[in-house]
């Protein structure tokens, strides 16, 4: 397993530099300037760009990147916070779109998990069908929608929640409570695939033949069905359920503009219409090293949940 490990971190590495690789050579492609002012003269635009090395060949900024990237240093934002280390602004978005983000799984994962039991409990009943329009309906319908629609509803129309998240830097009352319906809006579509997955995995597990063992050496249904089948049909919700971290913080780039969210969506958004190439590379490279440690440890968690895997174990 150690071994295991160490290979996949390895691999890791080299996907996350091939992704930062590609995602500066497609940011520098881009057609356009951060400097926005159409009366600066043009030896002072030539300045500007020289100091950042923007009129050098690709080659030779992406060397640039090599250097300062080996350290983790981005460098410093050119036109969203001028001068600010990137490293700095990071500091200060991360933990507001992780507040949005964690709460949301949270939420996500029991609830989903307990209408997916109830749905292959009460399957071909109605309760099943209900939870089946509701699984369909959350997964074709984009979170922004959702976003748009608790928004007006529940916010301006009903007066329940605030309309905009709260600048609070600290999780106090007043900013969880101007954050749930963002944390909402991003739970649905998780909840319907987390369900969907259960209910689908449970309802084979009861069908199974090691249910009518079970059930053949005394166990009731529900001895049977939390000893056995549950478990059962956990182990491949370690497939879905951990990687919606990941999906749960791409679909916080829409909802944290919408909400008005000071957190890293409306860095990425503002990054990228404004040209500032460190800082939309340092966002990228949180998002791509996220969705690798996801994946990783998804790998693992197989072990972990069932004794019988052993993912590179010795033969």
């Amino acid at each position: 397993m150690l071994r295991y490990t160490a290979q996949r971190l390895i691999l890791m590495m080299i996907t996350l530099f091939i992704i930062v690789s590609v995602s500066f050579f497609v940011l520098h492609a881009m057609p356009g300037s951060f400097i926005t002012d159409p009366k600066m003269p043009k030896d002072v635009r030539e300045a500007i760009e020289n100091k950042y090395h923007l009129n050098d060949p690709m080659r030779v900024q992406y060397g640039y990147f090599l250097k300062e990237f080996s350290k983790l240093d981005f460098g410093v934002s050119i036109a969203i916070q001028p001068k600010v280390a990137v490293n700095k602004i990071l500091a200060s978005k991360i933990p507001v779109s992780m507040q949005v983000n964690i709460f949301s799984l949270l939420l996500s994962i029991p609830v989903g998990i307990i209408l997916g039991i109830w749905a292959a409990l009460k399957k071909n009943k109605a309760p099943d069908y209900v939870i089946n329009i509701l699984i369909i309906a959350f997964i074709s319908i984009p979170s922004f929608i959702f976003a748009s629609l608790l928004q007006y509803f529940i916010a301006f129309k009903l007066g329940w929640f605030p309309i905009i998240v709260t600048t609070e830097t600290t999780l106090t009352w007043s900013k969880f409570v101007s954050i749930v319906l963002p944390i909402l809006a991003l739970s649905f579509g998780s909840i319907a695939g987390i369900a969907r997955y259960t209910r689908a995995e449970l309802c084979e597990a009861l069908n199974s033949e090691y249910m009518l063992l079970a059930k053949s050496k005394g166990l009731n249904q529900v001895q049977a069905t939390t000893r056995h089948a549950m478990r059962n049909s956990f182990i491949p919700l370690a497939n879905i359920i951990i990687p919606m971290f990941t999906g749960i913080m791409g679909g916080s780039l829409v909802i944290e503009k919408i909400f008005g969210i000071p957190g890293m969506g409306n860095v990425m958004i503002d990054a990228i219409n404004a040209k500032d190439y460190p800082v939309a590379m340092g966002v990228l490279f949180w998002y791509s090293l996220i969705g690798l440690l996801t994946i990783l440890i998804v790998d693992l968690s197989y072990g972990i949940i069932d004794p019988r895997i052993r993912m590179g174990g010795r033969k």
